[in-house]
């Protein structure tokens, strides 16, 4: 998969080596490590699971010093078993142990959003629905939350407010209704922007199917109820399901007929995958 550039991952990797690192350094490391030790270390996985956020360990150490050689890094996506070693790091010790949170922080939050969605993937994988994300992602860290959702082989819902609009029930509330809102939105952006509109009732999927839209949020709906709803829409707009998704429920769902079922845990309340880092020498 295509991997984030590093104008994106390293302003991240610094402010989270700036927060560790403080205003004295690593003081434990510093009285105990000879400036001149060497070492190599491993990340192992503990525990099965999809890896993402290899790019952010290998430059949480290459920032602490440039010295560091990260080799043999698996790429984001790949799977992994207890034992499996996503990579090593050689040289300087000191700069190995002072970046180790920080490269393990960001691997193991983001594999851990990598597992998730596969999870729901490999779920769902005999239908045509597809596990999205949502923008319930941790402040600051949404490039990276939305690029481990891809490697766990999910897809990406908007990236913030201005990549789409997305019509939901208090946008309804005030404007006074869905055809008020919808015929607002349609006037307001340009040609190129989708438009999508959330609905949690079949009478209000009727009234947004006579001034239509280009995909519309099924919410909190029974896979009954889903399956109604794709059938009314037949076709004429993308259907998503949304609401309390977990992998149990999810393939229901996605058995519904639906397009994309989106889940805001995968990214707000990620597990983390627990990997390791292993002295080997």
């Amino acid at each position: 998969m295509r991997s984030l550039p590093r104008l994106v991952i390293e302003p991240l990797v610094r402010a989270a080596l700036l927060e560790d690192l403080g205003r004295a350094g690593d003081l434990t490391t510093d009285a105990i490590i000879a400036p001149d030790a060497q070492a190599t270390v491993a990340l192992v996985a503990r525990e099965p699971g999809v890896v993402a956020g290899t790019e952010c360990a290998r430059l949480a150490w290459e920032l602490v010093d440039p010295r560091i050689v990260v080799e043999d890094l698996l790429p984001d996506g790949s799977r992994v078993q207890p034992g499996t070693v996503v990579g090593t790091a050689t040289g300087p010790a000191r700069g190995l142990l002072s970046g180790e949170r920080v490269a393990l922080n960001f691997l193991g939050h983001l594999s851990g959003v990598a597992t998730g969605t596969a999870t729901i993937a490999d779920a769902i994988a005999h239908t045509k629905a597809r596990v999205a994300d949502t923008r319930k992602t941790i402040p600051g860290l949404r490039a990276l939350q939305k690029h481990a959702v891809v490697a766990g082989g999910g897809s990406n819902h908007r990236f913030g407010l201005d990549d789409a609009v997305l019509i939901k029930d208090n946008h309804i509330a005030v404007a006074g209704g869905i055809t008020a809102a919808v015929t607002a939105a349609k006037a307001h952006v340009g040609h190129l922007v989708k438009i999508e509109v959330e609905v949690d009732s079949l009478d209000q999927l009727r009234e947004l199917l006579n001034v239509g839209a280009d995909a519309v949020l099924l919410d909190n709906m029974g896979p009954e109820e889903l399956r109604e709803a794709v059938a009314m829409v037949g076709g004429r707009m993308i259907t998503e399901a949304s609401g309390r998704i977990t992998p149990q429920v999810a393939v229901p769902i996605a058995e519904s007929g639906v397009d994309l079922i989106s889940v805001g845990w995968l990214t707000h309340s990620a597990r983390v995958l627990d990997i390791g880092l292993d002295h080997r020498s």
